[in-house]
This record gives C-alpha cells, structure tokens and sequence, in this order.
C-alpha cells in the first residue's frame, strides 16, 4: 500500500491547511496532490476566478476550507461555506461558481474507477 505526504509537514500523517495551500497544482492539472494511502487520494483545489474541471472518474468529497460561493452537482445548485462537506459520485457533472476569493477545497478522491456502486 502507499503512503506518501506531499507537503512540507514534519508529521507524515498530520497535513496543515497552510503547507497544502502552499502545493501549487502540476502543469495541466487542476489541483495539487497533498496526500496518497491505498485508493485514497487528498488533494487541494483552488481555482483562480473559475472553476474548468470536467466529471471525475472516482467517487469523491469536498470539504470547504475556506470561502463560499454555489456549487453545481448534476442537476442541482445550492450554497456552500466554510466547514461544508459536498459528495459527488463518479462521472457527475459539477463545479463551483461564484465563489469568493479566499475559495479552497479538500478535495478526497476514493475507491474504485466508475466509483462505488450502490445496491
């Protein structure tokens, strides 16, 4: 299983909002690879004035660091803020809009490719 912390942090388990906003996302990708365990990865979204990215192939959460603003999920709108939690299963259509300056996410990427199938 792999394991990896891609900031700074002296703690290999322990991520510090300040050293995940100072990752800067790679060429072409949209947010930065903060920290890797088995199928779960955590990584930092902060888009600059709008938000670009397309329906991911896994499941995944956001969890609002900072700011606020609308965020679109399927057919869906409502408000978000500071603290929010927001789901999106795999191959979903969605984005944030209207978000304030100060906007950053959590964004966990988890389980298999096409995501979780319910029963």
């Amino acid at each position: 299983m792999t394991e990896k912390n891609h900031t700074a942090s002296s703690h290999g388990r322990h991520v510090p909002l300040a050293a995940a906003k100072q990752l800067r996302p790679p060429a072409g990708a949209l947010s930065s690879l903060v920290f890797e365990h088995g199928t779960m990865a955590l990584r930092m979204y902060a888009p600059d004035h709008h938000d670009a990215q397309k329906p991911h192939t896994r499941d995944e959460i956001y969890v609002v660091a900072s700011g606020s603003g609308v965020f679109v999920n399927g057919d869906t709108r409502h408000d978000f803020a500071t603290g929010d939690a927001l789901f999106v299963p795999a191959g979903v259509t969605h984005r944030f809009e209207s978000f304030s300056a100060d906007f950053a996410v959590w964004v966990v990427f988890y389980g298999p490719e096409g995501g979780e199938k319910l029963k």
